[in-house]
């Protein structure tokens, strides 16, 4: 089963700007596809890959940053751009 996944991050506190921008590059690193925009960042793939890296992704930001809130709107299906 393929996923569409909508992911943000937003960490709590004052220089909030690297941990997403190594949260992203964590994520460009894995087998998935990923587009990162202003927002928010577009992943695609099969989905045990997409929850492993999601979880995976999730527990490491959690113990190199702290806290942080993530909002993902998960959809089955390939909604790619084209």
């Amino acid at each position: 089963m393929y996923l569409s996944v909508q992911l943000s991050c937003y960490p709590l506190k004052d220089e909030y700007k690297q941990p997403i921008w190594d949260l992203i590059a964590r994520l460009e690193q894995t087998s998935l596809e990923v587009h990162p925009g202003r927002m928010s960042t577009e992943i695609f793939g099969e989905y045990d890959e997409v929850m492993k890296v999601l979880s995976d992704t999730m527990k490491w930001s959690f113990e190199t940053y702290g806290k942080s809130v993530f909002v993902a709107k998960i959809m089955e299906g390939d909604r790619r751009p084209k």
